[in-house]
């Protein structure tokens, strides 16, 4: 199945304009024509099945004939990550994070951070791409990025965890994960959290983790707490 997404499709929706761009790949790229069925989310849970009226290049549209709801992990996971320097470690981490299940993600800007800039446009098509090949619904949330200080001010609800590579006591996270309920889990920059950082986040009710007895890069630290939630939840 090709699965097509389109934010603006609602419970009550019964038809569908492609855009110019989505209609020339329907089109002339599969060559799709009327008749035709396509299988389209809108990033909420909502699966619409939608018959082709009308096929051309420069507008495609579709009649909706069923709509079907993906039911949602039993969980919430959200998880703040420092951007990467190099970009493309940060875009496998949001891809596979994606397949594999996650909510919510904030990129976040720490006192070692070698990147603080980000282009949320690129990410969030990532983000899209990873739903569609999974065959997913549910579209994680992409926050904008925030300083370190920042997020650490927001309201974070279920148990907060932080993983850092510094001397002292740490639960191992797949010991402590209490399933199906929310969970907020730090990772930090190349150069990790700052001391500072750090007692910041445990003052605030962030527990110390450890994610296994090796030092792991950012991206790579992230891909396995987001795997160990699930896995645990499965």
């Amino acid at each position: 199945m090709q699965l097509f997404y389109n934010h603006t499709l609602e419970t009550t929706s019964t038809e569908i304009r492609f855009t110019r761009e989505e209609s020339k790949h329907i089109a002339k790229v599969l060559r799709k024509k009327e008749g035709d069925v396509l299988h389209i989310t809108n990033g909420k849970g909502e699966l619409f099945i939608a018959e082709i009226t009308f096929s051309n290049p420069s507008q495609c549209i579709a009649k909706i004939n069923s709509r079907e709801t993906q039911t949602k992990h039993p969980y919430r996971l959200h998880m703040a990550v420092a951007p990467t320097k190099m970009n493309d470690r940060y875009e496998w981490f949001l891809e596979k994070a994606t397949e594999i299940g996650i909510d919510e993600i904030t990129p976040i800007i720490c006192d070692h951070s070698e990147r603080k800039v980000i282009k949320p446009e690129r990410f969030e098509r990532i983000l899209q791409s990873a739903m569609k090949q999974s065959l997913q619904y549910h579209l994680p949330k992409l926050h904008p990025a925030v300083s370190f200080s920042e997020f650490m001010q927001q309201q974070s609800q279920g148990q907060l965890l932080i993983a850092h590579c510094e001397e002292g006591p740490k639960e191992l996270l797949k010991n402590i994960v209490e399933p199906k309920t929310n969970t907020t889990i730090l990772i930090g920059p190349e150069g990790d959290f700052s001391n500072k950082e750090i007692k910041i986040a445990l003052d605030v009710g962030y527990i110390p983790i450890t994610l296994g007895t090796t030092r792991l890069r950012t991206e790579t630290a992230a891909i396995s707490a987001v795997h160990s939630i699930a896995f645990i939840n499965a």
